[in-house]
This record gives structure tokens, sequence and C-alpha cells, in this order.
């Protein structure tokens, strides 16, 4: 992977991945913003389902260039992974969605429409400006997704020596920054360092994978089409505290992280930051839990978890949240 920082990396950064003449993937809030190597026309509905029109719109392109959060990334990697051609990521949030090769793909009413693998991602160029406008309730969701990535990468079954040093970087930076950027929301080195924490998140993550946090997070969010970042950082705390018995190790580490002894009341206290920390706060309706948590049980995240969770113990998981 290809990491620079600063916007003016840009074209530098694709060209030495032999992008030169890359279709743009970015919602119309950055049509003020110059891109190079982007061939001079965008796709601008983001997020979106109509994968197969935004990949006849890019034919002749060799690249895709992301600018945005989860949504304008995932979508960027559909179209590469139809193209096989490189992925080129401009993150405005903390998602991470940057790292991976798989993707899902949401309607423009946020609605799961599916997913898929197979993307190529090849550069990451971090512009922390990018980020100052940010919401706090996205602020803190994304940065919230960027600590779960870190949290998990510790005790998913594929975790190992180097992306827990990426894990255990990151979680500090995030847990010390965020409060900050939640209260100074314009400070470029708050948002620089914050940013710097979900870079590390997110390699973590693409060194490791998911638990049960994010199975339980993508089984609410896709459902109902909400914020992935927000509901993971409702559904860790009690992950956490579940897998306490299974990875005592990983747990002391990442408590050391972020400077807790009680790493999951640290999480609450950094979701409660955001605009919601409970979902029935999001509308999910608590008759769908059992629903909700056979959904999760079978997610991949549920079974590199350290004790893959039965449906009745995710439902008692999300009822304590609820």
């Amino acid at each position: 992977m290809i990491v620079r920082w600063g916007l003016d990396a840009l074209a530098g950064a694709c060209g030495a991945a032999g992008v030169s003449d890359a279709i743009v993937v970015a919602s119309a809030r950055w049509d003020g913003l110059e891109l190079r190597p982007g061939r001079g026309d965008r796709w601008r509905e983001v997020p979106s389902d109509r994968i197969e029109e935004v990949v006849a719109h890019a034919a002749g392109a060799d690249g895709v260039l992301a600018v945005g959060g989860g949504s304008a990334i995932d979508l960027g990697k559909a179209v590469s992974a139809a193209l096989a051609v490189p992925l080129v990521s401009v993150p405005t949030t903390y998602s991470g969605a940057e790292w991976t090769s798989y993707f899902g793909v949401r309607s423009p009413e946020r609605l799961m429409r599916g997913g898929g693998a197979g993307a190529r991602p090849t550069v990451i160029v971090y512009e922390p400006e990018l980020t100052l406008a940010l919401p706090r309730e996205t602020t803190v969701g994304t940065a919230l997704n960027a600590l779960a990535h870190c949290a998990e990468a510790l005790y998913a079954q594929g975790h190992n020596p180097e992306a827990d040093e990426h894990a255990l970087t990151g979680a500090s930076l995030i847990s010390e920054w965020l409060p900050r950027v939640v209260g100074l929301p314009r400070d470029l080195e708050g948002r620089t360092r914050l940013l710097r924490g979900a870079c590390h998140a997110g390699s973590a993550l693409a060194g490791s994978m998911l638990a049960l946090a994010h199975a339980m997070a993508q089984a609410v969010g896709g459902r109902y089409g909400l914020p992935h970042g927000t509901v993971n950082g409702i559904c860790l705390p009690p992950v956490l505290r579940f897998n306490a018995a299974y990875a005592p190790s990983a747990m002391r580490r990442f408590g050391e992280a972020i400077g807790a002894d009680d790493p999951a009341l640290r999480v609450e206290e950094l979701a409660r930051l955001g605009d919601a920390d409970r979902l029935r706060d999001l509308g999910v309706p608590e008759r769908d839990l059992p629903e909700i948590a056979a959904a999760a049980a079978e997610r991949g995240g549920n079974r590199a978890n350290p004790h893959p969770a039965t449906p009745a113990e995710i439902e008692q998981l999300l009822r304590q949240v609820w």
C-alpha cells in the first residue's frame, strides 16, 4: 500500500501506482476540490447501488479515485473490483474503508443492497484539512469504528504482532485525541492526530480483520440504514465485557492503550460524545433483536471472535445496549 500525507502528494502517489486517468467517485460537496489525475468526470451519487451504471461510466479509466467516507470508498471499491483497476482513496472520515478489498453496497437511502470483494486498494492519501468540517456525529461515529478495528485486531482469529502494534498505537491516539477534537473541531493538530490514529487502525484491520462487535453492527446497520460507526460504538462495550473471559491478555493491552482499567467503560464514555449511545436512540425496534442476533451470529466476524457467540448470547448483548 502506498500511503501519503497531504493532498499535494496525490499526483505523485498515483504516478507511482501507474494511475493517470482515474474516474472520480465523490459526492457533490467535493466538486470544488481539484483532483489530479482525475479524468474530469465524476460519479456523484454516493452512496449508490447502481454499480453497473458506474462501471459503464468508468469505461477506459485506469483507476478509481474515491474521495469521502466509507460509502464513497466502498462504491469506489466496487468499481475497482469490476474493472480490475487500482483504487486510490482520499478518506474524509475515520472509517478505515480505504484499507480493505471487501465492500458493502448501499442504496441512496443507505439500506444494504449487497456487497463483494476483489477491490485493489493501492494508494491512500490522507489530508487532515478535509476533516475539519466533519459534524460531531460523524466524527465520533467513524472514530469509534476505527477504535473497534483496534480492539478487534488484538483478539480476532488472524491477529498477529505487526497488526497488534498498529492496533495499540491507533487506540492510544484515538482515545487521547477524540475528546479534544470534539471540543475544538477545527483544530488542525487534533484532527491530524486523530486521522493518524485511524490510519493505524486501518492498517490493523487489514492485517487482522474483524470480530463480534462488527458482526453485530453490520447486522443492525445494514437492516435499518444506520451509520456503521455509530452502531459500532454502541456494540463494542458489551462485546469487550463478553470477550474478557476469552481474551484477557488482549483486553489488558487494549485497556492500557486507551488509558483505562475498564476499557468497556472508556469506550462508553467516548461514545457519549456523539448523539446516540443506545440502539433505541437510533430507532431499532426491541422486537427485532432476536432476528438481528441470529443474523449477526452467522457473520464472519462472529466466527473469528475468540469465542463465537450463540444467537441467544448476542441477543443478550444487544439488550444490554438497547
